[in-house]
């Protein structure tokens, strides 16, 4: 079996939160950089890390790694790729990247000159001269910084938080990926109680079901690289009955989301019956002030309201102060809350045992982790 290196993006603040995952599936060598966890495999190793990871963004196949000041050494680098052995004469192939503090810093010559040492490669191994771009799409991506270049084969197409179960529009919804970043930094675990007092259309506690019934977050979408001939269809058949087969049944709805829209409880609702995880998780509406539970223990994770402007501040306020009320009726549980606003706490009512930086739709945040008592034996 052909072998591959291959890395998977990550959100500012969430490579350690991959770098786990990619090594609980086996692959150990993990190599960190800018943003991408780089680590070897095969072709198996490509399906199995889209089906199955939560956090990451993309997994991409590293084509070519090279340094480059002018543009043609761009091009001739790119040239000396085998493309012919990925590409078949019908591919589809957009460029797109970025550079940072690099020589060549027009992104669009860089798009032009890489496309053409691509397409001159083609017609040598083709014996063509034009190329339709009508078949599979092989996505090429490259980054440049400081004059070091990596171009890569996107293997995922639409982004790893794209799920394929939400489907219903909220407002500021939270991307799936960063709710499972969420999920793997609190110390919650499938068996353990969780509410989400501020669901929305669903998107945590269904994060938190998926764990539970240990089912694949990619089981149920397609990615780019299914399309690509020099992937073996057997191997795509093989991960996608091996991700069927370790779904676990689940007996106790233990995960809990709680919204005081009913339209945002609605879509919940259709949401987990999309992602197949309705025996898993349950939602109603209720307000964050009536808060309750019987188990003595459990997790709180969730991502309140918060606004910028000057009336939305002073109303989220208050809402922060009803939940450090409310969450006080849970005296024993942990709870672990997103929020933009670095005055949280103090409306909150009390100081963060923990606070990480992370980014929810390009808005830096704060992860604030309260941390209850260890459950006694």
């Amino acid at each position: 079996m052909k072998n591959l290196r291959l890395y998977a993006t990550a959100a500012f603040g969430t490579e350690s939160v991959v770098t786990r995952e990619i090594k609980h599936l086996g692959y150990k060598d993990t190599f960190t950089d800018n943003g991408k966890i780089f680590f070897d495999g095969d072709f198996e190793a490509l399906c199995r890390t889209n089906l199955w990871l939560r956090s990451a963004e993309r997994i991409y196949v590293l084509m070519g790694e090279f340094t480059a000041t002018t543009f043609n050494d761009l091009f001739e680098s790119v040239l000396a790729i085998p493309w012919e052995e990925w590409l078949p004469k019908d591919a589809e192939f957009p460029v797109t990247g970025k550079c940072v503090k690099s020589t060549l810093m027009s992104i669009s010559d860089c798009q032009s000159i890489i496309k053409k040492a691509v397409v001159e490669r083609l017609k040598k191994a083709y014996k063509l001269e034009t190329f339709p771009e009508t078949g599979p799409r092989f996505h090429i991506n490259f980054s440049i910084t400081k004059d070091s270049v990596i171009v890569a084969l996107d293997s995922t197409g639409d982004g790893l938080h794209k799920r394929g179960y939400r489907s219903l529009a909220y407002s500021a919804p939270i991307k799936e990926t960063l709710a499972a970043v969420m999920l793997r930094i609190s110390r919650w675990s499938p068996g353990k109680n969780l509410i989400d007092p501020f669901c929305g259309s669903g998107t945590i506690p269904i994060e938190a079901a998926l764990m539970a019934m240990n089912k694949a977050p990619g089981l149920d979408r397609e990615f780019d690289c299914q399309e690509w001939p020099i992937v073996p269809k057997k191997i795509w058949y093989s991960a996608l009955e091996e991700a069927r087969s370790l779904i676990k049944p689940v007996t106790e709805k233990l995960i809990q989301g709680y919204d005081i829209n009913p339209e945002a409880v609605s879509m919940a609702n259709y949401h987990a019956r999309q992602a197949g995880v309705s025996e898993a998780v349950h939602f109603q509406v209720r307000d964050v002030k009536d808060i309750s539970s019987k188990a003595k223990y459990g997790f709180i994770i969730t991502n309140p309201p918060y606004g910028q402007r000057l009336g939305e501040k002073k109303e989220n306020a208050l809402l922060y102060q009803t939940m450090g009320e409310s969450f006080k009726r849970l005296p024993t549980w942990s709870y672990y809350i997103m929020n933009s606003d670095p005055e949280f706490e103090k409306a909150f009512g009390r100081k963060a045992d923990k606070n990480r930086k992370l980014y929810n739709g390009g808005l830096l945040s704060y992860y604030y982790q309260y941390f209850g008592p260890k459950p006694e034996k």
